[in-house]
């Protein structure tokens, strides 16, 4: 028997197992209906909501389930539009806020492929053609990818977008300040917390019962994903912006699965913000004057079982010269980076001065102004696993499956060619001025969402990483964005110029 026939065999009977667990999960829940979901071109998820005994008598995990994927965003035409939905039973989590025992419900991530016996993913699906495919190819290069987010949101007890205002203190009528622009904290509560505190704009992060009401949301959140949806959970904190603003990290691990993961992270927080009376944003920039909500990726790269970013013999970061590389690759990348990384209007009102999100291109240790990272909490040989770089300009908008296949194809396109990131730069750069920065060499992230398109309509690796369909789709959707912003009147431009 040839490699490649063992090698399928062995992911066949790989496959059975995983969808025995399956099956026994939900029977040992009693589980009714099952969420079938996966995203689009956007990251948002589209679901269908199948009788569970589809999936118990294996025919959904085996033959897939038929869907029009002319009604999804950025897939097919109206004339070609029968697609197959194949399910990952890896996948499958309980939704534990379902109570009604006659109504318990879970929910599972899968592929798309295409209808009428198409043996490959296709084109058209973020999952299994871009990242998964980019995984493939690290694998070629004797890589192996690892990745951990911090997705940043906010939580906001409503909110009315007839009566957004521009005043910072127009509005203060929720239990954390209140989100001038009046989408209001948790809890929906006095203008102050019931202890009489009012935590003010950008002094939030880290703070503590009773300042922060956010605390049992954030506890409940946590226990289901660790509970029922296998994310480990590292910690948990109020963030810097004073208006329910929160970050979760969970533990790292290989791009599929990390993207997987943040899927589930906002699913479940927005499920048991909803069952809690509340609304869960990842939307990055919901307040004005206020810190906006970013997605630091912290990604390394491994060969034959170990890192291969540590060098115990570096003095400035025990950082080998494939970590270097690496980091070349996400700087020379970088504005191109930014469309898939930071895919919406609002994320380029974070991409601004004075709210600690990067708008210049460089790298250093521990300095988070740059907009590469490289961590430094730890030092020696013992710590060589965390060793890793953190790249600060994507935010919780993008699409994971899209932002993290492209961050690796940048940072191996970088070890590749052996790209020199250049010197660090260890100061603060937002104080540097104008022309020390030019001197430095130092670049500036795209500012609009129409200049980081045009930025990736001119990078071969992304697009070669994207797929010429996704590629283009995402150009058509992410201008349309842009178009209709342009066209828009907002209160702001009446408020400026209506006495002209």
């Amino acid at each position: 028997m040839g490699k490649q026939s063992r090698i399928k065999l062995v992911k066949i009977w790989k496959k059975k197992d995983f969808i025995k667990k399956a099956t026994e999960l939900l029977k040992t829940n009693n589980v009714r209906w099952i969420h079938s979901a996966f995203v689009d071109i956007r990251g948002i998820l589209q679901d269908m909501v199948l009788p569970a005994r589809e999936y118990l008598s294996g025919d959904a995990f085996t033959a897939g389930i038929g869907f029009d994927g002319s009604s999804v965003r950025g897939f097919k035409s109206i004339e070609e539009s029968d697609m197959i939905y194949m399910p990952d039973p890896k996948t499958l989590s309980v939704m534990p806020w379902v109570t009604d025992e006659k109504q318990k419900s879970a929910i599972i991530l899968g592929d798309v492929y295409e209808a009428y016996g198409g043996k490959e993913p296709s084109v058209v699906d973020p999952r299994s053609f871009v990242a998964k495919r980019a995984v493939a190819e690290a694998k070629a290069m004797g890589y192996t990818g690892y990745f951990a987010p911090e997705l940043e949101f906010f939580v906001f007890s409503s909110i009315d977008p007839t009566k957004l205002t521009w005043d910072l203190w127009a509005a203060p009528k929720s239990g954390e300040g209140d989100a001038w622009g009046a989408p209001r904290v948790v809890p929906n509560s006095p203008e102050i917390t019931p202890g009489g505190f009012v935590m003010r704009p950008k002094e939030a992060y880290y703070r503590t019962p009773p300042e922060d009401t956010t605390v049992e949301f954030r506890n409940e959140v946590c226990q289901v994903l660790d509970d029922n949806f296998g994310l480990t959970i590292e910690k948990h904190h109020h963030e810097v912006a004073t208006v329910g603003q929160v970050e979760i990290d969970y533990k790292y691990g290989p791009l599929v699965e990390t993207a997987d993961s943040a899927l589930y992270y906002k699913f479940v927080a927005k499920n048991v913000a909803h069952n809690r009376g509340l609304i869960a944003t990842f939307m990055p920039k919901p307040i004005y004057l206020d810190n906006a909500s970013g997605m630091h990726v912290h990604q390394s790269i491994w060969a034959g079982g170990k890192t291969a970013m540590y060098d115990e013999a570096d003095d400035y970061a025990e950082l080998s010269q494939i970590g270097r590389y690496y980091i070349g690759g996400l700087l020379e990348h970088a504005r191109a980076l930014t469309a898939v990384c930071c895919p919406t209007v609002s994320s380029y009102k974070r991409l601004v001065p004075g709210f600690e999100a990067p708008i210049y291109v460089l790298w250093s240790r521990r300095n988070r102004s740059a907009l590469v990272r490289v961590p430094l909490y730890y030092k020696g040989p013992e710590f060589a696993a965390q060793k890793r770089v953190e790249y600060r300009g994507a935010d919780p908008s993008a699409n994971p499956y899209l932002a993290f296949a492209c961050l690796l194809a940048a940072g191996l396109d970088g070890v590749k060619k052996k790209l020199d990131p250049g010197d660090p730069v260890d100061e603060d750069v937002y104080k540097l001025s104008a022309s020390k920065r030019k001197e430095l060499g130092i670049k500036e992230l795209p500012t609009t969402l129409k200049e980081s398109l045009d930025e990736l309509k001119s990078d071969e690796v992304l697009q070669r990483t994207l797929g010429s369909h996704i590629f283009d789709a995402f150009i058509e959707l992410k201008t349309n964005d842009w178009n209709q912003y342009c066209l828009y009147v907002s209160p702001w431009e009446i408020m400026k110029y209506l006495d002209y």
